[in-house]
C-alpha cells in the first residue's frame, strides 16, 4: 500500500502543498502574526521536508535540520493562541484545495487530521517557554490510519 507521503505526491507534491499554505497563512491577517519577525529562508523547504518525514517519505527533515524537539521549540514560549491554530487549520484545508489534493477524499481527510493533531497538540503543547520542551523528542508518524504508534 501507498504512503500517504506517496499519495501526496511525494517531495514535489509537500512542495506545493507548503508553498501554497505558506501563501494563504502570510496573507490571513491572524495567522500571519507568527511570521511578523521573520522567518528561515528555507521555510517552505523545511516544512515539506517536515511533513515528508511524518507521513511516510524519507527521514530528510531529521538528517539535515533536526529533530522533533527543535520544531517544537521553535513553536513554544507564545502562550495559547487557539484562534490562530483553527486557521492555519483552515489555510491548511485551503491549500489541499489550490494544489488539488482534496480531490481524494481519504488524502484529504488524512492530511486534514494529521495537520490538524500536530497544530493542536505537538505544536501549541509548551505555552509557557520553549525551555519546557523535552530533549530527544521524534517526528511523529502519521499514516492513513492516523498516528503511527
Amino acid at each position: 500500500m501507498q504512503t500517504v507521503y506517496q499519495a501526496a505526491g511525494g517531495r514535489d507534491g509537500l512542495m506545493r502543498l507548503a508553498r501554497a499554505w505558506h501563501t494563504r497563512v502570510l496573507k490571513d491577517e491572524v495567522v500571519s502574526h507568527a511570521f511578523s519577525h521573520g522567518y528561515h529562508a528555507q521555510h517552505t523547504e523545511r516544512l515539506a521536508a517536515y511533513w515528508g518525514e511524518a507521513l511516510g517519505g524519507p527521514t530528510t527533515y531529521s538528517d539535515q535540520y533536526g529533530d522533533e524537539t527543535s520544531v517544537v521549540r521553535i513553536h513554544s514560549g507564545n502562550g495559547p493562541h487557539e484562534e490562530m491554530d483553527q486557521r492555519a487549520i483552515v489555510c491548511f484545508d485551503q491549500a489541499l484545495e489550490d494544489v488539488g489534493l482534496a480531490r481524494d477524499e481519504q488524502l484529504r481527510r488524512v492530511l486534514h487530521d494529521y495537520f490538524a493533531w500536530a497544530t493542536t497538540t505537538t505544536m501549541s503543547r509548551y505555552h509557557h517557554s520553549a525551555d519546557d520542551v523535552p530533549d530527544g523528542l521524534h517526528i511523529p508518524k502519521w499514516s492513513w490510519h492516523g498516528r503511527v504508534s
